[in-house]
């Protein structure tokens, strides 16, 4: 495990902690008031693990944690099935091993030419979130895709740095959360890996929305859900965003803008 997912392990433990209502476990408040977060030796007792040890683990020592002692924290701490899987991942027990995520600049054909079928906007992402193909509808959609230059083709920068596409979205504050939300849950298993870092980074240094998201560490698996947009010609269009995974390519995720009802693309 890298130092930098260490310490990501961590800290993700020490804010799980410290936002547990006591009361959910059964504890008394600390003091008078203190309704909110466990000490490290009561997680430590539910977990049946030793305080020295769960504390080495919250400071990012090097120390190797099982599957079964990790799955015995995010209980105690009553993680969601998302938050979770990143702790797994971080631990090492990423259910797609780190050497075997790839690096995408283009989609395969075949992937390209199921997005040129649909008549609605999709388009599709690679592991890094990097937009590896697109259909013409997207294109309609979001004008200004083809002309980002590669380096910055990818979802989460175009929707941290580009005013025109931030326009385009009257909810930016709820979309720009989840989007990191899901993105961290995803990153686990890369988290440390030389591109991931530069990645963050270079997103941090632009944005102080995103670095401000990112700190929070929020984790949540990707829903469906609505998607509204102000498109500058058609006007208000609304959504259900899906994503589907090939059985032939999964390391992409399709992302599909399927128009409800009264809603045609542009």
């Amino acid at each position: 495990m890298s130092d930098e997912r260490r310490r990501e392990l961590g800290q993700f433990l020490r804010d799980r902690r410290g936002g547990l209502a006591r009361a959910e476990l059964g504890l008394p408040p600390i003091g008078r008031n203190r309704t909110q977060g466990l000490r490290r030796e009561e997680v430590a007792s539910f977990a049946a693990v030793s305080v020295t040890w769960y504390t080495w683990l919250e400071q990012g020592r090097e120390i190797n944690a099982s599957r079964q002692v990790l799955e015995a924290i995010a209980r105690v701490l009553r993680l969601t099935g998302a938050e979770q899987s990143y702790l797994l991942a971080l631990g090492g027990y990423a259910s797609v091993p780190l050497a075997e995520v790839a690096v995408i600049e283009e989609a395969p054909a075949h992937v390209q030419r199921l997005l040129d079928s649909l008549d609605f906007p999709a388009f599709a992402v690679a592991p890094d979130w990097g937009i590896a193909a697109w259909n013409s509808a997207y294109a309609e959609l979001y004008s200004r895709i083809a002309a980002v230059d590669a380096a910055d083709r990818n979802l989460l920068w175009l929707i941290f740095t580009d005013p025109y596409l931030r326009e385009m979205l009257p909810d930016w504050e709820e979309t720009s959360s989840h989007f990191v939300a899901e993105f961290r849950a995803e990153a686990g298993a890369r988290l440390g890996s030389a591109a991931h870092t530069a990645l963050i980074s270079r997103l941090a240094q632009a944005s102080p929305e995103f670095a401000q998201l990112w700190a929070d560490h929020g984790v949540e698996r990707f829903a469906s859900r609505q998607r509204v947009f102000l498109h500058p010609v058609a006007g208000r269009l609304v959504f259900e965003q899906h994503r589907l995974v090939p059985s032939d390519a999964p390391e992409l995720h399709l992302v599909m803008y399927a128009p409800v009802s009264g809603t045609r693309a542009p």
